[in-house]
């Protein structure tokens, strides 16, 4: 057996964690798998895996060497692409990982689109507010919402996420319209608890060009933010969330933007992919795709004087 099967074994047993599984990806019964695999740690000199009764596990060696196959082994498959068509059709298994709500709310339609439109295409989607180690993972490219710092990753801007400040008319007519944050003071709000953390998540405002964080009392507070809205749409008070979170309610009129002028700063959010990979058409086309769609859905906030009820004072 040539040492590139090998390798090829370690990658596909490390990636799920079980040589089992393993041989079913690449034909061979686990016992072949295993034998590969301890042909390789024999060559090298090192221990690759910690094995159990139960599961396999990666040693620290076997990390570093899983990092490094799955580079090699995803510009492989890219060279052989290019070789054998000389169009750009993309086809294959795009893996990306996206954080939930914006995921399901704005990446699921593109990736639905994309199926139809090119069927050679397959997408396994990891749905996660956790950051992710793409290489480690064997993912195609992330979705994150966050500034972005010097990682060693390639990152396109494809959207940004501006957090709202809303209410039911219903709630607002009975306690009065703020428009000032001096005024919200009073008000009853519906707060997100970090799931990490376990803290309430302030209310931001930008206020003079400042960033400013509030931690106002709360009447509700939730870990889950699609829980957040619909409280708000029975008027349990006001609530901040992103604003693809909340662009149906507000196009209905369910919900109405509350003080406007002082959304703070809007966080960018990017695909990233590990940058010394060459790039396949399938994630090509997921970044167009998705970026043409944000454009198109850009979320217009529908405010009180949108709706013609007009300011109110705080009661």
């Amino acid at each position: 057996m040539s040492g590139f099967g090998r390798f090829i074994a370690f990658s596909c047993a490390a990636r799920h964690g079980s040589f089992a599984q393993a041989g079913r990806e690449l034909a061979l019964t686990p016992s072949t798998v295993a034998k590969r695999i301890s042909a390789l740690e024999s060559e090298l000199g090192v221990k690759l895996f910690h094995r159990t009764t139960r599961q396999v596990q990666l040693t620290a060696d076997g990390e570093v060497l899983h990092a490094r196959c799955e580079k090699i082994l995803a510009d492989i498959s890219e060279l052989e692409h290019l070789a054998a068509s000389a169009n750009t059709e993309p086809r294959g298994e795009l893996r990306v990982s996206l954080p939930i709500t914006y995921g399901k709310q704005m990446v699921m339609p593109v990736l639905a689109r994309m199926l139809r439109e090119h069927p050679e295409l397959r997408v396994d989607v990891r749905l996660s507010d956790q950051q992710c180690d793409l290489i480690r993972e064997g993912l195609d490219a992330a979705v994150r919402i966050m500034p972005l710092e010097d990682s060693g990753l390639t990152f396109r801007q494809v959207d940004e996420q501006h957090l709202t400040l809303c209410a039911s008319a219903a709630y607002l007519e009975r306690r009065g319209l703020p428009v000032h944050p001096d005024q919200l003071p009073g008000h009853d709000f519906v707060v997100f608890r970090n799931p990490t953390s376990g803290r309430q998540r302030p209310v931001q405002l930008q206020l003079d060009g400042t960033m400013i964080n509030l931690n106002p009392p709360y009447c509700v507070i939730l870990d889950d933010g699609e829980a957040l809205v619909q409280a708000a749409r029975f008027d349990a008070g006001l609530i901040q969330v992103p604003d693809y979170m909340v662009a149906e309610e507000l196009m209905r009129g369910n919900l109405v933007e509350v003080l406007p002028d002082f959304r703070p700063f809007p966080l960018p959010i990017s695909v990233v992919w590990p940058g010394n990979r060459l790039m396949p058409s399938r994630l090509r086309v997921f970044i167009d795709a998705l970026t043409a769609h944000c454009r198109q859905n850009r979320v217009k906030p529908q405010t009180l004087e949108h709706r013609g009820l007009g300011k109110q004072d705080t009661a």
